[in-house]
């Protein structure tokens, strides 16, 4: 995973796409497919900042966990 800057050439490429289930309140994030495989994930009140991008691998890992449950916050 690396973190960089929002704005290079390969930038302009990238379809953005936040969820269905994001709220009106702009408190959002937004993920796009790098041309190589993997994602790029950011802030959408922020899109000009910084990127977190993930190797094809590494997403699918992530995605894999998302859906196990394995980020869930535990119960108050």
């Amino acid at each position: 995973m690396s973190d960089t800057p929002g704005t290079s050439s390969d930038d302009a490429a990238l379809v953005w796409r936040k969820s269905r289930f994001s709220n009106a309140s702009g408190d959002c994030v937004e993920v796009a497919t790098l041309p190589r495989g993997g994602a790029a994930v950011r802030d959408s009140k922020d899109p000009h900042g910084l990127q977190l991008r993930f190797s094809a691998s590494e997403w699918v890992a992530f995605i894999d966990g998302a859906k196990a449950g394995e980020f869930d916050l535990p119960s108050a």
